[in-house]
């Protein structure tokens, strides 16, 4: 009865808004999690209570109690289910989506079907440890046996999951991205332009580009499409993309980054970017669209590729792939470029996105960047084991919200969202920059960046009020609950409408990279016109008019590209 009756009130608190909006199937999984740990908790407290003999009431007024109980819990479950619908569409309404009539019923279905597989897998072990107990019996005292038999099944259950299970799953799937990564896309022609990365004069062989790297080629815009669009003579933009097949290690995949950069005359346009990808080598394609038609097609921009699985797999199974990638890419470009007069090189920025942002912050020390290593960096969704981000955003100043952190007053770094940065949502417009220009751009729907195992205890900092623009006023904090939530929140933000969640939206990449770049002469409505034009190329309304484009709506990056 008490698992029972603190499942219910879990399974309940289950319901209520998080970051995202869910689907009937997230939701029976957060809510059948749920049950499951109430059920846990209520029936570990019985036995806990009956092992160290804890007096009772007596029966009578035990039974009324249970019944009181029961009554109590099913109101509360009655009243989330009533509300449930509510909740979601407090959501769905700031991120503009329809909203919900009432919750799928298969959600219930779900959520049964999920506790009832971990009410098997948990008798399943107690039954184990129970028969693991009574062999060491014969051998052990009866505590200590117990003890042993514990560890010996929480050993094994512990191998079965992450030993065979988990790694037979990373291994296929590995294998399924790489033979999707080496697929000849039709859409994707070979560059007949001999400065193109992967032409017939090229360093690079354009099969062993990957498919991610021959859609980072062809998918920007040209200089005839920039010259159009700015009514401006144009540069054709300089993109060099290095595939994990173009080298057998690290360093040389570097350093033919380099040489081809070189060949191309990367180091002779006025800005330079080196790009960590995410986890299947995909690059966020209005990331670099933005700057290129921002700096009229005066840019460079270099990346390669160090996985073909995506950012949570690397991040699932711990790769330091993109770490060391990233570092690689970096000291041989930087080498190079501090070697070059500095009236005459290209000014260096950094991006990157999700597991890409992570790993390009730890591309050089931060020192260095204040140094004038780089002139700036632009660093969107990073992950909430981003270490850099978070030293910054516990050390923020202070009143500045943990969803939008002000640091120093905006000097040295500044954090933006589909508002605009802090420092000017603070009234600081006029902070002055120091060396290095370094900007973080994260939305507070993003539960890949605002994910935190410590939920499960106690409330974020996040969650504080005021909130952020795009977070529910409806969210609340419950223990475990939340925390569970964040969990399935992580992927499911890369669903979410463009400008929400993990899928950032290409005016704020137009504003973020102004700030970065120090773009100048552009009055305000040809920045609104050019968030306009990118909006349209990428599939996404229009932040002018709200307009719903002429093709598709972009997904996130990983819901649409499988990163």
């Amino acid at each position: 009865m008490p698992g029972l009756l603190v499942g219910g009130l879990l399974f309940a608190a289950s319901l209520t808004p998080s970051l995202v909006p869910r689907i009937w199937a997230t939701q029976g999984i957060v809510s059948g999690f749920s049950i499951a740990i109430g059920y846990a908790i209520g029936a570990f407290a019985a036995w806990l209570s009956a092992r160290i003999a804890i007096p009772g009431p007596g029966e009578a007024f035990g039974r009324a109690a249970r019944v009181a109980a029961a009554v109590v819990c099913a109101a509360v479950v009655a009243y989330a289910l009533a509300r449930a619908a509510g909740w979601q569409n407090s959501i769905r309404v700031l991120m503009e989506l329809p909203p919900l009539d009432s919750l799928y019923t298969l959600k219930a279905v779900v959520a049964l079907a999920v506790f009832a597989v971990l009410l098997v897998v948990a008798r399943s072990f107690r039954c184990a440890a129970r028969f693991a107990a009574a062999v060491a019996r014969r051998f052990l005292p009866g505590w200590v046996a117990s003890i042993v038999g514990l560890v010996a099944t929480a050993a094994l259950f512990w191998s079965i999951v992450n030993g065979v299970l988990v790694d037979t799953a990373l291994r296929i799937m590995d294998a399924a991205y790489e033979e999707r990564d080496s697929r000849i896309e039709p859409e994707f022609a070979q560059p007949t332009d001999p400065l193109k990365a992967g032409s017939q004069a090229s360093l690079l062989s354009w099969k062993e580009l990957g498919r991610r790297g021959r859609q980072f080629i062809v998918s920007g815009p040209t200089r005839a499409e920039i010259s159009a669009f700015s009514g401006k003579e144009a540069m054709e933009p300089v993109r060099v993309y290095v595939g994990l097949r173009s080298a057998d290690t690290v360093q040389s995949r570097a350093r033919l980054a380099l040489e081809e950069l070189k060949r191309v005359g990367g180091f002779e346009r006025s800005a330079l970017i080196v790009v960590t990808p995410t986890g299947t080598g995909w690059i966020d394609d209005p990331a670099l669209d933005s700057v290129e038609y921002l700096h009229g097609g005066d840019v460079a921009s270099v990346a390669v590729q160090y996985s073909y699985v995506g950012s949570w797999l690397n991040h699932l199974s711990g790769s330091q792939y993109g770490f060391d990638t990233a570092r690689a890419l970096f000291e041989e470009i930087h080498a190079y470029w501090a070697g070059l007069p500095p009236e005459h090189r290209p000014r260096l920025y950094l991006y990157g996105l999700s597991l890409g942002a992570q790993s390009s912050t730890e591309s050089t020390e931060f020192a260095a960047m204040l140094g004038g290593s780089i002139n700036g960096a632009l660093w969107a969704g990073p992950p909430y084991s981003t270490q850099l981000w978070r030293f910054f955003t516990t050390h923020r100043d202070p009143g500045s919200p943990a969803w939008l952190p002000r640091f120093r007053g905006g000097s040295f770094v500044r954090f933006m969202n589909q508002d605009g940065d802090a420092a000017s949502q603070s009234g600081l417009r006029n902070a002055n920059w120091g060396p290095a220009r370094l900007v973080f751009l994260q939305y507070a729907s993003d539960a890949a960046t605002f994910f935190e195992y410590s939920a499960i205890y106690r409330q974020p900092e996040w969650m504080n009020l005021p909130r952020g623009p795009d977070v529910s006023p409806a969210l609340r904090w419950y223990p475990v609950v939340s925390f569970l939530q964040l969990l399935v929140d992580a992927p499911m933000a890369m669903f979410a409408p463009a400008g929400h969640g993990h899928v950032y939206a290409p005016s704020d990449y137009v504003n973020a990279w102004i700030q970065v770049t120090d773009v100048r002469g552009w009055s305000a409505g040809e920045i609104a016109r050019l968030k306009n034009h990118l909006s349209h190329r990428h599939g996404v309304a229009s932040p002018a008019t709200g307009a719903e484009p002429p093709i598709a709506k972009r997904l996130g990056p990983q819901a649409q590209q499988g990163s």
